[in-house]
């Protein structure tokens, strides 16, 4: 029911105040810059300057000050006196930068993703923001595109989970308190699965294919509470999202009952015509308004176009009310009407040093987040005292944030400072740290220093190789082709190895790279992803053994880029590969690779051992699964259990597996637990022929273990 003073307010708009409500610009538009000349932005938007006076809400306007100044600013002129949004791209920290998304999937520890997100939100709120543009809940199947980095992973089940742990914590109970922001999910829908890794390329999924895998994350966040959710660069059955009634109207709103404020990604209103889904800006407008969008980013179609459309008779302004009233519902929910500027704080924004709680927090993420990928003969943990050589163009560098890293103010702690207060720095000796540029400008590998590198660090008693990619050639607009280390880093890996120490590769990235050129020459393996502000600090930790390493793959590792898409739980095939019969040509497979990739999802290793035992199914009135976990190492350790389900036949082809569950255990040296699990009906329902949810009783496989390919199985009746 809205609010009679919101009606009220709507009744006395215009329909250009109105339509000015659902457009969001950028801040420059407002003049805060007195060097900026606004009348090349203004002609080529086609924007009157009085129009300014009205606008809904501003793209990362952030800092408190200014966003004092501009909300000011704003009251004084506009005529209703309506608070404008202040909205940004907060995707994994403000001030404190935290992991990369993809790395917090890793933790598979949903009250650290939910910590994550009240941390940004803390920040950002006294920043002035209202809403960030996350979480981004895009499924991926595909490393080529850059931005897997701000996902959680290649599982609907994670995925899910994930994204309503930030939601929760960006919002909390009540998104008037104090540090809380609205969250818009993002990408709607199905965003993550461009052709070829590229980067604003066509997505082609079947509906099926569509609501089992890509949906369900969406879903969750809708389910949560989510106050906006943001629209899709790419097609949804050969119609952009951002014109797409039956995915906006149909979908989101009809079935799963959002109620909440859409708005489109940047200039995607406009984007509908370079994909051929309008002629012009008017279309655009009519066919983004009426698929449901209620708010245009970064183009002015709905402004420049609306009130001709209504005349006309194209556009029914009951839309356009419908879409200025989820809008002002928003502001209400953000107590904007009481407070404009919410809990915009100068002193805290501009606080000298960050928060100590949160840097402290950022740490013990990164350190979750981190999966040790190999560890022959003890390499690791380290020693102290122990004589470190370090190389590799991730050494000492600082640029480690990864990429839509927040404002950054502060620089992140570099490896070689984190490793060296553990231990002294006169046992530390780096060689080739020459930091790898970006691509994007025409870098593509380091110096070759690598014979350098093999002099100075051979007496060493370890020697660390940092290595990986340009956090700049990750993240929105960083699709590549090729996923292997660059020439000189296999080079140094390989050339350490010949000193006959042990060699530990740490892998800095956005994405899982392809690793197999480089695995057997490391002794150890970390995937250490850009862990934002703490990194050094977070991997020492990991390094030295004062945080046991307890990360688990959210997305599948490649042998070679030739196997992408590469993921655990595709369909069951009807020429299935056996590898008990390689020799056997006519099944699916590669002729030089495995099918399976290097790394499979849930996979990850501990400096503890873990047996499992015991496996149980107990079939009754409720079935349960059960499985003894025992450390049977000497230190504590993290292991996260994990359950599987197969649907042995149906009336539409099934994966190989599917995760419905996991549990992490904190189990303290020679500790024993039984992890149970309950297997209910909506776990085993899917989307038949019609596109409906259906249960279809029959033969089951259910499974539990420590990663996706290291399961106990068996197979049940369910009726």
């Amino acid at each position: 029911m809205t609010k009679p003073f919101i009606q009220e307010l709507l009744n006395e708009m215009t329909l250009e105040e109105k339509l000015a409500q659902l457009t969001q610009l950028g801040p420059y538009y407002w003049g805060l810059d007195d060097t900026v000349d606004l009348t090349g932005p203004f002609k080529e938007l086609n924007i009157k300057p009085h129009i300014m006076e009205n606008i809904g809400s501003v793209l990362n306007g952030t800092g408190a000050r200014n966003v004092i100044e501009l909300q000011t600013r704003h009251l004084q002129t506009s005529r209703q006196k309506i608070p404008l949004l202040f909205m940004a791209d907060v995707i994994h920290g403000y001030r404190t930068i935290l992991p990369i998304p993809l790395a917090m999937g890793s933790s598979f520890d949903l009250e650290a993703c939910e910590r994550f997100a009240e941390i940004a939100a803390k920040e950002s709120a006294a920043a002035g923001i209202h809403v960030t543009f996350s979480p981004m809940t895009d499924l991926v199947r595909d490393p080529r595109w850059g931005r897997v980095m701000e996902t959680s992973g290649e599982d609907p089940y994670l995925n899910a989970r994930v994204t309503e742990s930030m939601v929760r914590g960006y919002q909390g109970k009540d998104l008037k308190e104090k540090g809380r922001i609205a969250a818009c999910v993002k990408h709607f829908a199905g965003y993550g699965a461009p052709e070829g890794g590229r980067e604003y390329n066509t997505v082609d999924v079947s509906s099926g294919v569509l609501r089992e895998f890509y949906l369900p994350a969406y879903k969750a966040a809708v389910d949560a509470g989510v106050a906006m959710v943001m629209t899709a660069f790419n097609t949804v059955d050969r119609i952009p999202a951002t014109g797409n009634e039956q995915l906006l109207r149909g979908i989101l709103r009809e079935e799963w009952g959002f109620n909440g404020v859409t708005i489109a990604d940047f200039n995607s209103v406009n984007e509908l015509i370079p994909h051929g889904a309008a002629s012009d800006g008017s279309e655009a407008a009519e066919k983004s308004l009426t698929a449901g969008v209620d708010i245009e980013m970064m183009s002015t179609h709905y402004l420049n176009h609306g009130s001709d459309l209504v005349e006309q008779g194209k556009l029914n302004v009951a839309l356009i009310d419908e879409a200025v009233i989820r809008v002002l519902e928003l502001k209400d929910a953000l107590g904007l009407f009481e407070n404009p500027f919410k809990d915009a704080d100068p002193l805290v924004d501009e606080a000298a040093e960050p928060c100590a709680e949160h840097t402290q927090a950022a740490r013990e993420l990164g350190a979750s987040s981190v999966v040790l990928l190999k560890n022959e003969n003890e390499a690791l943990p380290l020693k102290k005292g122990m004589k470190i050589g370090l190389a590799g163009p991730f050494a000492t560098s600082v640029h480690v944030l990864g990429g839509w890293a927040g404002v950054e103010k502060d620089t992140a702690v570099s490896l070689y400072k984190g490793i060296s207060q553990k231990t002294s720095a006169e046992d530390i000796l780096t060689a080739m740290t020459g930091e790898l540029g970006s691509m994007l400008e025409g870098i593509f590998d380091v110096e070759d220093e690598v014979e350098e590198a093999f002099n100075r660090l051979k007496d060493c008693d370890v020697i660390l190789a940092a290595v990986g990619e340009n956090q700049q050639d990750t993240g929105e607009g960083g699709s590549k082709s090729n996923l292997r280390l660059s020439a000189n880093q296999e080079k140094l890996i390989w050339r350490l190895k010949d000193t006959g120490k042990k060699v530990i590769t740490i892998v800095f990235s956005g994405r899982p790279l392809e690793l197999k050129p480089i695995l057997e020459a490391s002794d150890a393996l970390l995937q250490a992803w850009f862990l934002g502000t703490e990194s050094g600090n977070s991997l020492a930790d990991v390094l030295f053994g004062d945080y046991n390493p307890s990360g688990r793959l959210s997305m599948s590792f490649p042998y070679t880029v030739g196997q992408i898409p590469v993921y655990y739980n595709a369909f069951q095939t009807g020429r299935p590969y056996d590898p008990q019969y390689p020799q056997v040509r006519y099944v699916t497979r590669y002729l030089d690779c495995p099918n399976d990739p290097l790394f499979c999802f849930g996979y990850g290793l501990s400096y503890s051992d873990f047996a499992y035992s015991g496996f149980a199914v107990e079939e009754g009135e409720r079935i349960h699964a059960s499985i003894s976990v025992e450390n049977t190492s000497d230190c504590t350790g993290k292991e996260t259990v994990q359950l599987y389900i197969r649907d042995v036949s149906a009336s539409v082809v099934r994966p190989v597996k599917e995760m419905k569950g996991f549990r992490q255990l904190s189990l303290a040296a020679h500790e024993k637990q039984v992890v149970s699990f309950e297997i209910t009906k909506d776990m085993l329902m899917f989307y038949g022929k019609d596109d409906q949810l259906i249960f279809e009783p029959g033969e089951f496989d259910i499974m539990i273990g420590r990663n996706s390919d290291d399961l106990f199985t068996e197979r049940i009746w369910i009726g």
